[in-house]
């Protein structure tokens, strides 16, 4: 496999440096997933700019956290999935919610369960859902609204899952308490 390059603010090509300095100010670091991003100024740009998109969608910090970590371990990101678990923790979402996500066990709660179960649905239909997926979700007491949003968060996710499957992106120490691999 190709070795990608962990970037750093001197070493990044010049329009990924303030770029870095963005995720530093966000995060505190430059998670290792920037890092290689920023070899390509406009992937990093565009994955910060979906982020930011999908924050400020109509979905709750739980409902966010549904959508990316059902994604991510749909995928087996062996680096989104523990990032994403120290996330949640941030965003105050319980630990029953991550770990249901991180175990692929039933959510403590019905609607979020339906959004797991659509939000696989695209994935795995690659966005072919059917009538039935649609009314599933639209019972549960979500909009047409929502069905766009969940392909943003895809959107996102499939970028860093991606480049993270290829990349063998090595885990920050922030996530390093929260490995995973996915089960079977």
């Amino acid at each position: 496999m190709t070795d990608f390059k962990m970037h750093d603010k001197q070493s990044a090509p010049e329009a990924s440096k303030s770029l870095l300095e963005k995720s530093e100010k966000g995060f505190g670091r430059i998670p290792g997933l920037h890092a290689i991003m920023a070899e390509a100024p406009g992937v990093l740009d565009g994955y910060q700019q979906l982020h930011q998109l999908f924050l400020e969608t109509s979905f709750d910090n739980d409902e966010k956290t549904v959508i990316w970590q059902t994604i991510n371990v749909e995928h087996a990101c062996h680096y989104c999935v523990p990032a994403h678990t120290g996330i949640a923790k941030k965003m105050n979402v319980s630990d029953d919610i991550s770990n249901a996500l991180r175990d692929e066990t039933a959510l403590p709660d019905s609607k979020l369960e339906a959004l797991r179960t659509f939000t696989l649905a695209v994935v795995r239909k690659r966005g072919n859902v059917n009538d039935e997926d649609l009314s599933a979700f639209f019972d549960a007491g979500y909009e047409k609204r929502h069905v766009l949003e969940v392909i943003l968060g895809l959107s996102q996710k499939v970028l860093s899952n991606y480049i993270n499957h290829i990349a063998d992106t090595p885990l920050d120490d922030a996530a390093k308490p929260f490995a995973w691999k996915k089960n079977g």
